[in-house]
Parts: C-alpha cells; structure tokens; sequence
C-alpha cells in the first residue's frame, strides 16, 4: 500500500494546524444536534435535506438542490428500495477553486425509526449532551459524520484557506432502505477523483464493506381447523427445516470466506433473519409462514452465484421434508439490495484519510473492514470512485435505543476530515 510521508502523517504543517486550531466541539456538537432535532425518517427527508443545505450555504459552500426523476430512477438497473417515495430531494454544496483533485464526501440523512420512546432515556429527536456523549437517533447514523463534514469546510474557510482542487459535500435520502439517493446523486453526474463515506467506524479507515441482499421466504402449509390440526399441516412447523439450513449455510460461508479486513468479526458475513409472520387465524393450523431478512455477501462476490447458493440452501432442505418436498417454499428478494464493495488498497484516499486520522488521534486510523452494507457499493461499484468508509461512531450504536455518539469523536472526526480534504484538494491562504 502506498503510504503519506512521515512528515505529512505524523507532524501537520502549520497551514494545518491553524486548520486545525477552528475546530470547535461546542459548534460540531451544534450542527449535529440541529440535524438530529429534524428527525427525517425514511421516505420523509425533504425537511432534513432542506436543512443540511442552509448548513452547507452557512459554512460558504455553493450550494445546489434538486428533484431526483423517482419514476425514472425505479427503471435503473442498481435501484432498489423499500420505502415508496413521491420525492427524493438531491442536494450537495461545494468549495474550493477547481484546479485540482476533487473529494466527495457522501452522507445520507435518513435514519430509521426509533421504536418506543419510552425506551429511551432521553427523546430520540432531542438531542442530549451527557457524560461525553450526545444522545439522540441519527447521532451515530450517520448525522454525527455529516455535521463533522460541515464543521471540516468550517474550520478551512476560518483560518482563510481556498481550495486549489473542489471538496463536495452531498446529503442524501434514503440510504438506509438501499441507497436511491447515492444513485440519484451518479446520475446527477456528481464526481470525485475519492469519496468518503462517513458511517460509523469508531475512526478506523475502512475500504471494504460487506453487502446485504434482502430476502423474502414464504413456507406453505396446509390449513385445517384447530381441533384437526393433524389433517392439517403446520407451516411453523415446517418452517424449522428452512430455518436450520439458512443457519448451516451462514456457518459454511463465513468459514469459507477469510479476509484478513473482516478478522476481528466472528460473522462477518451475517444472515439475519429478523421479521416473521404466519397464518390467518389462531385456531386454524398455519398454512403459510413469510421469513424475512439480509443476507450478507462478501467483497468481490458474484451477486447472482450468492442468491442461487440461499436459494438451493433452502430447496434442497425442502427435498429432505415429507411435505415441503412437494410443496417447496419461494425465496424472493426484494427491498433494499446494498452492493459489497472493496477499494484497491492502492488508491491515495486509503493512506490519506490514514495519515489525517493519525496525525489528530495517535493510534486511530486502523484498516479494517464493515460487515454493514452502505453507499460505497454505489460510488465504487457504479460510480467508480475510489471510496473509503470513516466517521465517528461505533456501528453497535446504530439503530439502537439511545443511540449515542461520543463528543471526542466529533471532534476529531472534523478534525481529520478538515486535514483530509487540504491533503487531497491541496490549498493557501493566498
């Protein structure tokens, strides 16, 4: 891999330490909150893209929104969703003179739903400053990392620097049901010579991500009234058959694809079954059982060999089942489909955003990969941009109650981002 000087990693120029001197936490931890308090859930982000916009405009970016063509993007070979949208709002504000290399950095500002707020210690969408951290959903998901972008452009413009190349902050919608936004925003014809994704990775640098096909299984049964059941058959209890094989097939996968990136992780290429449903009626025997969940593959992966291994997984359990043997179950995928993605660990973005993050946090900055799937399938596989993965956060506070981020990491977040984008879009004062 190539690697930053010595120098440039472990000792800024003075040009970037007073870059870095305009790096408030107090302001980062604002412009956090403020994203936060508009809570945008998916298929509702015009109001929360509207906001990051004046954000953009009131850091002295050049600013431009626009309507993504919905009806358009649904015919789109990488499209896929599971929120129906009337709107998808586009909006990304740039900087810098365009003379030279351009970064894009890519958040999305959509966040799921928060469940019970009873729940919760504090209320989801009343950002919270507690003990080091600030509570709230999204802090984590991706508003901290987003705001850090929008602090990093800050503290440039306040110690008087103007890029020689152009940095491009883009806000999207609806990345957590598959990333429409991010494709929108390829066919605007955004661009970048690197991106970063700022998700949550506890301020490692991550280029590989893993990707999560969403699948559908529908198990039949035979309906009988509840004082005949064994005329009847139980799709709950066919249903374990199918169960048991998708759990076999995880172990085998994740035992046969080692990858020094995704080491730390045990599963680090998950099938996750997480919503089930069955039957019409309680005192019927169940005729039906729906499984739904993502299914995790791997960088490099051929997407289409992945589906038929899950699909012949579950019929060739069927085969060994007295009744699914001639009544075999369905697997359909649907819903959000996120792309698994790996960058050449060769491209500069890789040893740039490592040197930045060292030279803020001695000892951060480690290389690993992400078991989640997120927009880097889209601005690497289809965009072709070299793409990293690095924000604050720990993905194991995500979609969570009490979702939380950690203030230090906010900080230091725009921090390196500020030094990441002088590094790679060069710049003076002059």
């Amino acid at each position: 891999m190539s690697h930053a000087s010595e120098a440039a990693v472990d000792r800024p120029s003075d040009l970037e330490r007073r870059v870095l001197s305009h790096v408030d936490t107090d302001r980062v931890v604002a412009l956090t909150s403020e994203l936060v308090a508009e809570p945008s859930l998916s298929g509702a982000e015009s109001p929360g893209q509207r906001l990051v916009a004046r954000q953009l405009a009131e850091a002295g970016m050049s600013v431009e929104t626009w309507e993504a063509d919905v009806a358009a993007l649904r015919d789109h070979p990488w499209f896929s969703a599971e929120v129906e949208r009337d709107e998808l709002l586009g909006v990304v504000g740039r900087s810098g003179r365009g003379r030279g290399p351009t970064l894009l950095i890519d958040g999305h500002v959509d966040v799921v739903p928060s469940g019970a707020e009873a729940a919760w210690t504090h209320p989801p969408f009343s950002p919270t400053r507690s003990d080091g951290r600030l509570y709230g959903r999204g802090t984590c998901d991706m508003k901290g990392g987003l705001a850090a972008a929008v602090h990093a452009v800050e503290a440039l413009h306040a110690a008087g620097v103007t890029l020689d190349g152009e940095v491009a902050i883009a806000s999207v919608a609806g990345e957590e049901d598959g990333g429409s936004g991010t494709l929108a925003l390829l066919e605007h014809g955004v661009t970048a010579d690197a991106c970063i994704i700022p998700e949550p990775t506890e301020l490692d640098v991550v280029p590989a991500v893993a990707g999560a096909l969403s699948w559908r299984i529908t198990v039949p049964g035979l309906a009988a009234h509840g004082c005949l059941r064994e005329e009847g058959v139980s799709a709950i209890e066919a249903f374990h058959a199918v169960h048991r094989a998708v759990l076999d097939l995880e172990e085998r996968r994740n035992a046969a694809r080692a990858d020094a990136l995704f080491g730390w992780l045990e599963r680090p290429f998950a099938i996750c079954g997480g919503r089930i449903s069955g039957g019409d009626w309680p005192s019927s025997e169940a005729d039906w059982v729906t499984w739904e969940g993502r299914y995790g593959v791997a960088p490099g992966e051929d997407l289409d060999a992945a589906r038929r291994e899950f699909e012949e997984a579950v019929l060739a359990a069927a085969r060994e089942h007295d009744w699914l043997a001639a009544n075999p179950p369905t697997v359909d995928w649907w819903g959000g489909q996120f792309y698994p993605g790996a960058t050449d660990p060769e491209a500069p973005v890789i040893a740039t955003v490592a040197g930045a993050v060292a030279a803020v946090r001695p000892g951060a900055g480690r290389l690993r990969g992400m078991p989640y799937g997120c927009d880097l399938g889209l601005t690497l596989g289809y965009g072709g941009i070299p793409t990293v993965v690095f924000g604050p956060g720990d993905i194991r506070d995500a979609h969570a109650v009490d979702e939380s981020v950690a203030v230090a990491d906010l900080h230091d977040a725009a921090a390196s981002l500020a030094l990441t984008m002088l590094r790679t879009c060069g710049g003076s004062t002059a």
